[in-house]
């Protein structure tokens, strides 16, 4: 299965994360934390896990990354739209489904996504591929919203790429106040907008959006190693020594909302 790969903005930060795409996977805490959140959002929408075959919801994740939570949500799926602005990251995913054991549903997008009908996307109807793109009946994304900066115009993009009655489910760290930005060693500062995610800035974002039932609730705690003061790790986080580092827990939360029937995605 080939992706659909178009011109990303030479400007989109997406530096970093081609140039670690190949070692994103060597991480314990990646993987735990893609789990959790696997967890956290088939709990709060059983339907992926109860539906028959053949009508399994449709989902879009927006920051797949290498595509650690695409495998684990993509066998509860119908069609599995896995984007990421990261040619590097779908690169290494599109490896993965070569293989005979991957989720046979999984469609790899490489494109900074900022049009609910980019025509990247997969669409709606398979005998008019220029028409209409799909709409899905969930989208979810993973530690990517700290990566935003304009998280107003992400939102309404995901709104747009909702059918009506469909849902949100994204996952990632809470801002708690100045202690969360040790959640990134400060060589890996590139590309990171915010030191989490405010629930009650986030619930308010949402709703003026136009997502209904909008909630920032919280979901699991996690522990990881972060720097006792700034640059303690060096260029490398992975070259640390014994001593270096203290541990602190991270609280994640699950942003939820609804589409609105028959609701249009033009709020400005």
């Amino acid at each position: 299965m080939a992706s659909a790969v178009s011109s990303l903005s030479a400007g989109s930060g997406n530096e970093r994360f081609n140039a670690e795409a190949a070692n994103w996977d060597k991480n314990p805490f990646v993987h735990e934390a893609s789990k959790e959140a696997a967890t956290a959002i088939v709990k709060q929408f059983p339907a992926l896990k109860n539906r028959p075959a053949g009508h399994q919801l449709d989902v879009l994740e927006i920051g797949c990354g290498t595509g650690l939570l695409s495998c684990l949500l993509a066998p509860h799926a119908g069609r599995y739209v896995a984007v990421d602005a990261a040619q590097g990251m779908i690169d290494v995913l599109q490896s993965k489904l070569d293989k005979s054991e991957a989720p046979p549903n999984i469609i790899p997008v490489a494109v900074l996504l900022e049009d609910p009908e980019d025509k990247n996307l997969p669409p709606a109807n398979e005998q008019e591929p220029d028409g209409k793109r799909l709409k899905v009946d969930l989208i979810t994304s993973h530690l990517v919203l700290h990566h935003i900066e304009d998280l107003k115009s992400v939102l309404k993009t995901m709104l747009g790429c909702l059918k009506d009655g469909g849902s949100l489910a994204l996952t990632d760290f809470q801002d708690t106040g100045p202690e969360s930005k040790s959640f990134h060693p400060q060589s890996r500062m590139g590309g990171v907008e915010r030191h989490g995610i405010h629930a009650e800035t986030m619930e308010a974002l949402m709703n003026e959006v136009g997502f209904v039932n909008a909630r920032v609730t919280p979901a699991w705690s996690m522990d990881k190693t972060v720097e006792k003061f700034e640059g303690e790790f060096g260029e490398d986080p992975r070259s640390r020594k014994p001593d270096q580092g203290v541990v602190r827990s991270f609280p994640f939360v699950l942003c939820t909302g609804e589409r609105a029937f028959c609701q249009t995605s033009d709020k400005s």
